[in-house]
């Protein structure tokens, strides 16, 4: 362990605000915090949505909201403005997400990555046709994407308490899975779920993601420049009649993945910085006093910059603001569901509730499994070590939680149904408690078995 030397200068109430935002800190680091801060505000949305404040809940979520003025002017309910511009940056986090595991993740070997792949599609096709059964005709048949998706933040929270009875290699089997799923996600919205284009629009959308692709091409690293287009290119999409949170997705990648210095470059630079440091130093130890200490520090801190990838420092930046203020404000946006629990057997019989609850807890069961089952069993891939089919089952019945993407494709798809979109929601919260319960204790089981 090397030497501390030195002072640090601490102001006069700094370590009594350590104290208290420490432990904050590590809570919010922890991996189930995600998951569960989306299930309190879900539980908090289905309470207020079923008590004495629900007139005023949906009169909030219908409140227009204004923002900029004259030619620039944007109206949209605050519950548009939810689901169509804060889950924007949701699906930047998610795009900066699909890209790193392309490139450099889980997804970037192609033997590796077949049976996520492969077990994202079966958990993709066979809920869609288990929807489609029950819906073959009517209004109800547009929602068969809506038990496609995962809920990657739930998901990984149920198996994190779950601690060491699951083996490591699962997490990171299902965080793959789940990304691969998201991907299926985002082309199913944008092939599926698009209103009427715009074709201007649209073409203006086009030139800025080219703009975009140029300034990565061109080595621009800063990420603002990236964010005002990244802006520019929602308004297009939000007008053209393509779904405007798409925008987060096409703007991460062209977000620079690669750092301009690789680590023996960083090093070497950094070594040099530093023995110049020192001797500024000895000649004058005071920074304030000493520009050319300073500059040398100031040239260091440039340098850890350039020694990340921009697309990796804004995924950092971000992870924090969208899994701990975008999803919760949009679970309570969404999940405020009038629930009868007298008539929960017209639920169940519901074609739409039914398509997503089967479609979820039996689709992506069967869907995940038997994919996985059938690229081991035709050589074409292997299980992760320390994997077993019993485990591969608890990850499935963990797929079927589809609240975030499912209860957003959802809105889409019944946007101008609310009966259809009252049944979706309900079907997608009923599943996603009865995959995770089931699936928690499957996995509760089998790990005891293995101890």
């Amino acid at each position: 362990m090397n030497k501390q030397t030195g002072k640090e200068y601490l102001a006069p109430w700094e370590r009594a605000f350590d104290r208290v935002l420490t432990p904050l800190e590590e809570f919010i680091h922890r991996q189930t915090t995600s998951g569960i801060l989306l299930m309190l505000c879900a539980v908090v949305a289905l309470i207020i949505a079923n008590g004495p404040l629900a007139e005023a809940y949906q009169h909030l979520l219908h409140t227009e909201v204004t923002v900029g003025g004259g030619q620039m002017m944007l109206t949209m309910t605050l519950h548009h403005w939810v689901n169509d511009g804060l889950m924007a940056l949701f699906f930047l986090v998610v795009g900066l997400e699909l890209k790193r595991e392309l490139l450099v993740g889980e997804l970037a070997n192609p033997k590796q990555a077949l049976l996520p792949i492969a077990a994202a599609a079966g958990g993709m096709v066979v809920p869609a046709l288990f929807y489609f059964l029950l819906n073959q005709e009517g209004d109800g048949a547009r929602g068969w994407g809506i038990p496609m998706a995962t809920d990657i933040a739930f998901a990984l929270g149920a198996l994190a308490l779950l601690g060491r009875r699951v083996p490591p290699s699962l997490l990171t089997f299902l965080v793959a899975l789940a990304i691969v799923d998201d991907l299926g996600a985002v082309v199913v919205i944008a092939l599926f779920y698009t209103a009427e284009l715009d074709l201007l629009a649209l073409g203006s959308a086009v030139g800025i993601l080219f703009l975009l692709l140029a300034m990565n091409r061109g080595g621009i690293r800063s990420v603002l420049p990236y964010g005002l287009l990244g802006v520019l290119l929602w308004l297009a999409l939000l007008k053209s009649g393509v779904h405007a949170t798409l925008a987060g997705v096409f703007l991460a990648f062209t977000i620079p993945m690669k750092p301009k210095l690789d680590t023996e470059r960083f090093l070497a630079n950094a070594r040099g910085l530093l023995d110049e440091i020192r001797e500024a130093h000895a000649r004058e130890p005071n920074i304030i006093l000493n520009d050319q200490m300073r500059s040398r520090v100031t040239a260091l801190a440039e340098g850890v910059g350039l020694a990340q990838a921009p697309a990796q420092i804004l995924e950092h930046r971000m992870h924090i603001p969208s899994a701990y203020l975008v999803i919760p404000i949009f679970a309570l946006a969404n999940a405020g569901i009038p629930m009868e629990f007298g008539a929960m057997g017209d639920v169940f019989a519901h074609p739409v509730a039914l398509g997503v609850i089967m479609g979820l807890v039996l689709g992506k069961l069967l869907g995940i499994t038997g994919m996985v089952w059938l690229v081991v069993k035709m050589g074409w891939g292997t299980l992760p070590r320390g994997l077993n089919f019993a485990h591969i089952m608890g990850a499935a019945l963990m797929g079927g939680i589809g609240f975030t993407m499912s209860i957003f494709v959802a809105e889409l798809a019944f946007a101008d149904d609310p009966q259809n979109l009252l049944m979706a929601k309900t079907g997608v919260l009923l599943a996603s408690f009865i995959a995770g319960v089931t699936g928690f204790v499957w996995l509760r089981i089998v790990g005891r078995k293995e101890d």
